[in-house]
């Protein structure tokens, strides 16, 4: 039998989290073949979803929960349950229902035919404005950074082989970026038509600063474009401040009475100075996370944990 590993980041799901588990093993008991585990990290959440993880894997021994000593964020959570999760196909979705575990098997039989690494298509999402918006960045940069195919949709709902998850959990630096880990381990990547349902309970825990965040992971961690792109911009720059200074020259050969302008070379300047301030603060960000990865700060840490035999509860 193959053992298929549904790993769950939870965070403020409390309400849903049962529901989610409840319909993972109603799906899986619809086909023959598969054996299962379900791990649970919860991310330091504000609520009380770890106390209903205890008492589900109480319940359930296939179920392994797991309780984070700090938030670290979707992907460092993702992190902890690849490197808990044994099956030969992981299967990630979220923990508030609108992925639909139901549908699980449209991304199971595609890996069955050969995909690697396989993503959910949401026929019509059903996330906030916000949220969209995160998405189609995230989207962009994937596409423009770390060599997302063109045409290929990246959604939280996905599923893919061990091999992969294999080579994913060989980075142990800070600031995992998921996507980046898995598209750079295979080429073999496809899209499935999923429903995405509505919010039940609660709303989007992707602040705006958490975005931002997992973009700069993106960025610093899989792409020098970002550096590439400070530079061509610093030439750019230079050039317009070279023509511009021309100009001037030119203008106070022809008119000798006319005042240069004190706005426009304030205008210059800011602008100059803005675009090196920037550019600074991107080389800054490269800087700072490998002196954080050089102090080997951790990706996870783990408080406690139920059902996993190196920690021993």
């Amino acid at each position: 039998m193959k053992k298929i590993s549904f790993i769950i980041p939870c965070y403020g799901s409390e309400k849903t989290i049962a529901e989610v588990v409840a319909e993972i093993k109603a799906t899986i008991r619809t086909r023959e073949g598969y054996d299962y585990e379900i791990v649970l990290v919860a991310d330091a959440s504000p609520d009380n979803v770890y106390e209903v993880i205890h008492k589900l894997a109480l319940e359930d021994k296939k179920i392994k929960g797991i309780n984070l000593a700090k938030n670290f964020g979707q992907h460092s959570a993702l992190m902890t349950g690849f490197n808990i999760a044994t099956g030969d196909i992981m299967v990630i979705l979220d923990d508030d229902g609108q992925t639909p575990a139901n549908e699980m098997f449209i991304l199971i039989d595609e890996i069955e035919k050969g995909s690697d690494l396989v993503f959910a298509k949401y026929y019509k999402k059903k996330h906030n404005i916000f949220r969209n918006m995160g998405s189609k960045l995230n989207d962009l940069m994937a596409s423009n950074l770390i060599g997302k195919p063109k045409g290929l949709s990246i959604m939280s709902y996905f599923a893919c082989k061990k091999f992969v998850i294999d080579e994913a959990v060989k980075y142990k630096n800070s600031y995992p970026y998921i996507y980046g880990l898995l598209l750079r381990s295979t080429n073999k990547v496809s899209n499935v038509l999923i429903h995405h349902r509505e919010r039940d309970e609660g709303g989007s825990t992707y602040t705006f600063k958490k975005l931002v965040s997992l973009w700069m992971n993106g960025f610093t961690a899989f792409s020098v474009k970002p550096l590439r792109i400070a530079t061509f911009s610093g030439m750019a720059v230079a050039l317009i401040g070279f023509i511009f200074a021309m100009y001037v020259i030119v203008e106070k050969i022809i008119h000798p009475d006319q005042p240069i302008g004190y706005p426009s070379l304030m205008a210059v300047l800011l602008f100059i100075g803005g675009v090196l301030m920037l550019m600074l603060g991107i080389i800054g960000e490269y800087i700072g996370r490998i002196y954080i990865t050089l102090n080997n700060s951790p990706q996870y840490v783990v408080r406690e944990a139920i059902n996993i035999e190196e920690y021993n509860e």
